[in-house]
């Protein structure tokens, strides 16, 4: 733990910058937003079993954060806005029912912790089908459990915030509010050439 505390205090202060109508997230935007994330969790007293990491965006933070936590880490493929010839989101059957845990005589139902990371909650769309694909893959019909899963065992993270968002994530770095201002998120990954 202590280790943790030395390291969040020493992290950068976030700094993006804007090119006409882009903004620029930075390397160091993203391993500070890493470490923003981690210590939200440990004042949360909140740890995960596993971390999620969503396909394209989301597996550079999530390996960042598996390595940091030492947490095992798995990727959800959910590519909403590829083209029609792609087979369509991933769905992940054994996710949810680890998720929806199994009931342990006196203790209840006991589900996993399960952090979804990605790099960004634009408009909620990639964490809302996670979130009904989840319901509807394992027991659709508990309409008493499930609510309980959703930002307690099962919680959801990202580096940038849209704060325009239908979706509420449980821990982000980043805000932006693309309603006010609609510039384009760019990640060191995706113009790194």
């Amino acid at each position: 733990m202590k280790h943790l505390e030395r390291q969040l205090l020493e992290r950068k202060t976030i700094s993006m910058t804007k090119k006409a109508k882009d903004l620029y997230v930075t390397q160091e935007n993203i391993e500070a937003g890493v470490m923003d994330i981690i210590q939200q969790m440990y004042k949360d007293d909140w740890r995960p079993d596993y971390i999620v990491g969503i396909v394209r965006g989301g597996l550079v933070p999530a390996v960042m954060m598996s390595h940091f936590l030492d947490v095992t880490m798995y990727t959800l493929d959910v590519r909403l806005r590829e083209s029609a010839d792609e087979e369509g989101p991933e769905s992940n059957a054994w996710m949810s029912e680890d998720a929806f845990g199994v009931f342990q005589q006196g203790h209840g139902f006991k589900g996993k912790n399960i952090l979804i990371l990605d790099d960004i909650n634009d408009t909620g769309a990639t964490l809302d089908w996670i979130k009904q694909d989840w319901t509807f893959g394992c027991c659709p019909n508990d309409t008493y459990r499930w609510p309980e899963v959703w930002h307690n065992n099962v919680r959801f993270a990202v580096i940038v915030n849209n704060l325009s968002s239908d979706f509420n994530v449980d821990y982000h770095s980043i805000e932006v509010n693309k309603a006010e201002d609609p510039a384009w998120v760019v990640f060191p990954y995706e113009k790194w050439w």
